[in-house]
C-alpha cells in the first residue's frame, strides 16, 4: 500500500518515546557509510529528517559536524536535548523542502534515515545535489519489518487481527524474504539524473520485545498513530492476550535496513 505523505507530521506525537522505542541502526551500517563515502571527521554532514537524533548520535560521536533538519517541533526539541553535548551539531526546525540554507552551503554528505520517503520527490534529489560539494554523496536507509524463513509465528496470528479491523494492506502473506524484498531506492537515485549509485548494503537483525515494548514501538509508526482509537485498542488488547500465553511473554521481530549511497553527478 503506498504511504501517504500527509502522515509524516504524525511522528511528532511520538517524540517523547521515539528514541527509546525505535531500534538502533547497526554499527556496521555506519562503518560502511564512512568507508564508502570516504568522509573524515572534518566533513560537514546534512541530515534530512533527524527525528530525535536516532541516526545523528552515532555520527556525532565520530566527530562529524552535522546540520540536522527536522519538521516536527517536538522531535526537534528532543534531538537538541540528545545532542546537547556536541558543539558541532545544530538542529533546525523545518521541512527540507522549504529550508533555506546559507548561500555558501556545501555539504560533504546529505543523508536521511527512515525519512527520505516522506520528502517531496519533485524536490529532494535536485535540492540534495545542489547542496553537495563536488565530490559529495547522498546516502539513505530505512528500517522495516523483515520476515526470514524462521520469523516468529506471532506475526501470522496478529495479521489476521489487522485484516479483521480493516487495517491489512492486502499484500500476499507471508511477505518476501529479506533478500527478495524489492527496493526501488537505487533506481530512483539513477532516474533523478542527479546521482550515480556507488553501493548498496543490506543489514538484517533481530530484537526481542515484551508486549509493552512492542506496543511502544507500534506507537511510533504513522499508521498506528493515525489509527482509529477503537481499532488500536482492540489490536493492542489482542497483542497482550497472545503474548500473555507465552512462557517469557516476548516476541522476536526481525529488522532489515538497506543503505544506498550515491555520488553527485
Amino acid at each position: 500500500m503506498p504511504y501517504d505523505r500527509r502522515l509524516r507530521t504524525t511522528f511528532d506525537k511520538a517524540a517523547a518515546f521515539y528514541q527509546g522505542a525505535r531500534p538502533d541502526y547497526p554499527a556496521e551500517l555506519f562503518s560502511d557509510l564512512v568507508a564508502i563515502t570516504g568522509i573524515e571527521p572534518c566533513a560537514h554532514l546534512l541530515e534530512v529528517g533527524c527525528g530525535p537524533g536516532k541516526a545523528t548520535l552515532p555520527l556525532a560521536r565520530m566527530g562529524f559536524r552535522i546540520t540536522a533538519i527536522e519538521l516536527g517541533d517536538a522531535l526537534a526539541t528532543e534531538a537538541r536535548h540528545h545532542l546537547a553535548g556536541f558543539t558541532g551539531v545544530s538542529v533546525i526546525t523545518s521541512g527540507f523542502e522549504r529550508w533555506k540554507p546559507p548561500a555558501d552551503a556545501a555539504f560533504d554528505l546529505v543523508y536521511a534515515a527512515t525519512a527520505w520517503k516522506w520528502v517531496d520527490p519533485d524536490v529532494k534529489y535536485a535540492k540534495a545535489a545542489a547542496l553537495l560539494a563536488r565530490d559529495g554523496h547522498l546516502a539513505v536507509w530505512d528500517a522495516g519489518h523483515a520476515f526470514p524463513e524462521d520469523f516468529d509465528p506471532f506475526f501470522t496470528e496478529i495479521q489476521h487481527v489487522y485484516d479483521d479491523i480493516g487495517e491489512g494492506d492486502g499484500s500476499p502473506w507471508p511477505p518476501p524474504l529479506p533478500a527478495e524484498q524489492p527496493d526501488t531506492t537505487a533506481a530512483e537515485f539513477e532516474a533523478s539524473g542527479h546521482f550515480a549509485v556507488a553501493a548498496t548494503r543490506r543489514y538484517v537483525w533481530a530484537l526481542r520485545y515484551t508486549a509493552d515494548e512492542y506496543i511502544a514501538l507500534l506507537n511510533t509508526f504513522s499508521g498506528h498513530i493515525a489509527m482509529e482509537p477503537g481499532k488500536r485498542a482492540h489490536l493492542y488488547h489482542e497483542i497482550r492476550r497472545r503474548l500473555s500465553s507465552r512462557s517469557d511473554g516476548r516476541i522476536t521481530r526481525h529488522w532489515s535496513a538497506v543503505l544506498t549511497v550515491a555520488g553527485r553527478l
